[in-house]
């Protein structure tokens, strides 16, 4: 496996997933051993393309591949958050800052998709729930907070456009 990037401001690269269900619930995942819960997302190996990243982090994060899903969006642009203070680990090189993210709106192709916590080395939730489309806002830990709700602002036209016929 390759080495996680990391840009020259300190910004680890990455992508992140929303997983919308067919009556527009959104996937919420608790991280293993705690209490927080947040979107699937992970890091960009060596030279890994977005598209790239996104499906193997899906896979080793919730256990779904590519045919269990299709994309809605890509983010309009790449999305930034600073770790606190005390969360930056200023032991390693290079020293990472914060995050910054390419995020995905995926819809399920069929709601009985089965997810799985255990097909990572090193799982990283273990629980999961569908929750309404606003409600990560108040969930979702404070660092993460202004980008959440950046990148649902951005998708919901998408998510919430009329069903005239």
């Amino acid at each position: 496996m390759g080495k996680r990037m990391i840009d020259q401001r300190g910004f680890r690269l990455g992508v992140a997933m929303i997983i919308l269900n067919s009556r527009n619930r959104i996937f919420w995942a608790r991280r293993i051993g705690g209490n927080g819960w947040q979107f699937p997302q992970g890091g960009l190996l060596d030279d890994e393309p977005t598209l790239d990243a996104m499906y193997r982090e899906l896979y080793e994060e919730v256990g779904l591949v590519q045919a269990d899903v299709e994309i809605v969006a890509e983010s309009k642009c790449w999305l930034y958050y600073y770790l606190p203070r005390h969360l930056v680990r200023r032991n390693t090189q290079p020293l990472c800052i914060g995050q910054k993210q390419k995020w995905y709106l995926l819809r399920l192709k069929n709601d009985q998709a089965e997810f799985d916590f255990a097909t990572a080395e090193l799982p990283e939730f273990d629980d999961y729930r569908w929750v309404s489309y606003w409600y990560p806002l108040k969930q979702v830990i404070f660092f993460k907070r202004k980008l959440y709700q950046r990148i649902l602002h951005e998708f919901a036209p998408l998510v919430f456009e009329s069903k005239v016929t």
